[in-house]
């Protein structure tokens, strides 16, 4: 595996923001009256969803609560992609749509389940949230474990498209199953910004062995991946927010054949009342991890850039 300059800086430039932020927090301890400060209070809403856009975050679900959402994601915008004035710039397709239901099982475990228009996936979920940033720094960041398994359900003339088996082959509902596992990694520098990085792991049981043509590389089953997220506080209830998820894959990397691109997400964050709401823009088709790291395709630089939004609505089950 190889990491270039920039991708390398950018982890070192994270960790060095990090105990810089720790080294101005310790200076200003120094200043300040012990007995005033609470002791490891827990830093509140790093992230004010589960989800950034594409990425997840560490915040869960709360103990005896039900987390409703919607993802909606249109076609593709401009013309060079399939959209343009005659799609109502993608506004008459459908990329993909997510309707999911995640509940907390504690204050820091939740689990979740979905299913996509995409390739009909069905998805189950968990986040484990294992650490939490606090105010004091004595824990500076906030850490969690998310992972997500998903069944493809597709008829089998669908599933196997592409795909060259031999006369023996037998199919098999394994080979319909991906598993993604994620470290996320966060932090909130002051009451405004926030920021994560997510080291990530995927194995899809089933892949057409197609071959790179312009560098040899053969599509493997399992792929690494590193994502990054931010979050930046306009006003009281509105943010900016990205992501950008990179791909380490041979096989992706200058396919002239079947062109593979790194899903970047930016959009608009809106809070009302229970309501959390998305406005956003990205290139990836599908909307959970076993699809859109894999199998991002449009380019932003071809128009391939997709409207969207995530509505997600909390319901308190029982008393807590």
């Amino acid at each position: 595996m190889k990491f270039n300059f920039t991708r390398s800086a950018a982890f070192v430039a994270f960790i060095s923001i990090t105990q810089l932020a720790n080294a101005q927090d310790d200076l200003l301890s120094l200043t300040e009256d012990p007995s005033a400060k609470a002791k490891h209070e827990k830093v509140f809403a790093t992230f004010k969803g589960a989800k950034v856009i594409n990425a997840q975050t560490t915040e869960t679900v709360k103990k005896k609560t039900l987390d409703f959402c919607i993802t909606h994601r249109f076609g593709n915008i401009g013309e060079a992609s399939g959209g343009g004035a005659h799609t109502l710039y993608g506004l008459d397709n459908i990329s993909d749509i997510r309707i999911g239901f995640s509940y907390g099982i504690t204050d820091n475990l939740t689990l979740g389940w979905g299913r996509s228009k995409s390739k009909e996936l069905l998805d189950a979920m968990v986040k484990y949230r294992f650490l939490t940033q606090t105010q004091d720094n004595h824990i500076p960041l906030s850490v969690a474990f998310y992972g997500n398994a998903s069944y493809n359900p597709q008829v089998s003339d669908q599933f196997y498209t592409g795909a060259s088996l031999p006369a023996d082959f037998k199919k098999n509902d394994l080979h319909r199953l991906a598993y993604t596992g994620q470290l996320i990694i966060a932090r909130k520098f002051g009451s405004r910004f926030s920021m994560e990085i997510l080291p990530t792991y995927q194995h899809r049981n089933f892949v057409i062995g197609n071959i790179n043509p312009d560098n040899g590389a053969v599509e493997s089953n399992d792929l690494f991946a590193v994502g990054a997220a931010a979050r930046l506080k306009l006003t009281q209830r509105i943010c900016l927010v990205a992501d950008y998820f990179y791909t380490f894959s041979k096989f992706r990397t200058g396919n002239t054949t079947t062109p593979y691109y790194n899903a970047l997400a930016v959009g608009i964050e809106i809070e009302t009342g229970g309501h959390v709401f998305h406005l956003n823009f990205t290139n990836a088709t599908g909307i959970i991890e076993n699809n859109f790291i894999p199998n991002t395709n449009d380019s932003w630089s071809k128009g391939g850039v997709k409207f969207g939004f995530n509505i997600s609505r909390v319901f308190n089950i029982g008393k807590r």
